[in-house]
């Protein structure tokens, strides 16, 4: 671990004063064994070095193992276990994986013997977000029109990209700079993180007695203050906090609380909704949509479509624009839906945008799950082969299924309702909590809702039919 940084808490990491206080659910730290765990100086270390060694076993499988996706072990770990995982992950415990994430340690050895901490610049504060919606794009993009996923080599190099990134954030800037503003997985955990099921608050009235000087942000000589840049007595959100448990450590009155609360709760009571934001949650929608696309057989004809309609005959040029399409269009349908709602709640278009883009977030966990469920449930077994090949095992024409077609598809329905209900109860708890006319809350959900399920039809569609498998 770093050496604490002693930043002092800026304007911008302590927006406003706290959150009034809603319903709370239990506190775990009441459990003696939580307690200890999060209060442990091994926590979260012990799973990062697990954690390593596993990552550390991925690079060299992607770099120098098998050229074969299908018999790599790296791309069995990391695309067939690992990334339909992560989302499940995200939902349950917010983001932990970024409290033992390999990078986020990577930056903070980096940090501890070269690094010259300088404050984060003042636009990636700004655009942050949006650097992340363009990598999160493009990555996708790339992945369709060069292989990466196919490719263990592809792969091998994304993850060398980020190593490098990494790095070169921790050299020169404090804390966590690159996974707080420029890592795209921590931009979809901290939109994922929002329907998590834990979360790490504050104690209010504690904190207004407190003389520390903010150590749960800065530190302590012993803690390092918080990696992401939030100060804890006024955070109400998940989507920067990674459990890391630092400021539980640094606090001296015992303030942190780690409550239970609802799915998706947090969606219901965010005081500065974000353009940005709700963006990258339509844009995961349309990454989701265009992933499942490319596993039917209709993908096909219609990149044939496009190429006899346009007279195009690259086909990275044909995909390029599907995949505009694909991606494009949830955020297009959010903004009609934004015009819509607007001619009855008298909000603008921009602000209807921004609020009730949080709204589909439940919907697009559901829909990335569900469709990873295949990878994991239809492959999953091609985990345990390529491992144990690495020991010696020799190659099993055994299914690499876990379970039959019936049954994922029967898991990915219910994943994808419980998203479906999920949104449309988040969209109501908004226009509820926003508007006092029921009027004005109807003329905003008949077209937020109708989104919806729009969208929700559009997967239910598409995992109804047959799919390719990855490996």
């Amino acid at each position: 671990m770093s050496a604490p940084t002693r930043t002092r808490a800026s304007a911008e990491e302590t927006p406003g004063p706290a959150v009034a206080p809603r319903r709370r659910g239990r506190n775990l730290m009441e459990v003696p064994v939580v307690a200890r765990i999060m209060r442990s100086r091994l926590y979260p270390g012990v799973f990062q070095v697990l954690v390593a060694a596993v990552f550390g076993l991925v690079a060299y499988q992607l770099l120098v193992g098998p050229d074969r996706a299908h018999d790599n072990a790296g791309t069995a770990l990391m695309w067939v276990l690992w990334w339909p995982v992560i989302p499940i992950v995200f939902v349950v415990l917010g983001r932990f994986w970024c409290a033992v994430c390999p990078f986020g340690w990577l930056s903070d050895q980096v940090q501890k013997l070269v690094g010259v901490n300088r404050p984060v610049p003042l636009f990636l504060k700004r655009y942050g977000i949006w650097i992340i919606d363009a990598q999160f794009i493009l990555i996708t993009w790339a992945d369709h029109v060069w292989g990466i996923v196919e490719s263990p080599w592809g792969s091998g190099v994304l993850l060398l990209l980020l190593t490098t990134a990494v790095i070169v954030s921790g050299a020169f800037f404090q804390r966590r700079t690159f996974c707080r503003y420029l890592c795209f997985l921590g931009g979809l955990s901290g939109n994922y993180a929002r329907t998590g099921m834990v979360e790490l608050r504050a104690n209010q009235d504690i904190c207004r007695t407190c003389t520390s000087r903010a150590a749960c942000y800065n530190g302590t000589d012993k803690v390092a203050g918080c990696p992401l840049f939030t100060f804890p007595r006024t955070m109400d959100t998940n989507a920067n906090c990674n459990l890391c448990a630092n400021c539980i450590k640094a606090c001296p009155n015992d303030a942190l609380e780690l409550r239970v609360r609802k799915p998706t709760s947090e969606l219901w009571f965010i005081r500065t909704p974000r353009i940005e934001e709700s963006f990258l949650a339509m844009a995961i929608m349309g990454i989701v949509i265009i992933q499942n696309l490319t596993m039917l057989e209709v993908w096909g004809t219609f990149l044939a479509w496009i190429g006899a309609t346009t007279g195009i005959t690259s086909p990275s040029a044909i995909f390029t624009i599907a995949f505009t399409v694909a991606v494009a269009a949830p955020v297009g349908m959010l903004v009609l839906a934004s015009q819509v709602a607007s001619r009855g709640n008298l909000e603008t278009v921009k602000l209807n945008f921004a609020r009730f883009g949080y709204a589909l977030i439940p919907l697009d966990v559901a829909g990335h799950i569900a469709h990873n469920l295949f990878h994991l449930l239809a492959e999953g077994k091609s985990v345990a082969f390529t491992v144990m090949g690495l020991f010696g095992g020799a190659p099993s024409d055994e299914s690499a299924a876990l379970l039959d077609t019936g049954t994922i598809q029967i898991l990915q329905y219910l994943v994808l309702a419980l998203g479906l209900a999920g949104s449309i109860y988040a969209a109501r708890r908004i226009a509820h909590s926003r508007y006092r006319t029921e009027a004005r809350r109807r003329v905003t959900l008949v077209p937020m809702t109708a989104l919806i399920v729009v969208l929700g039809a559009l997967n239910v569609w598409m995992f109804a039919l047959p799919m390719a498998h990855r490996m």
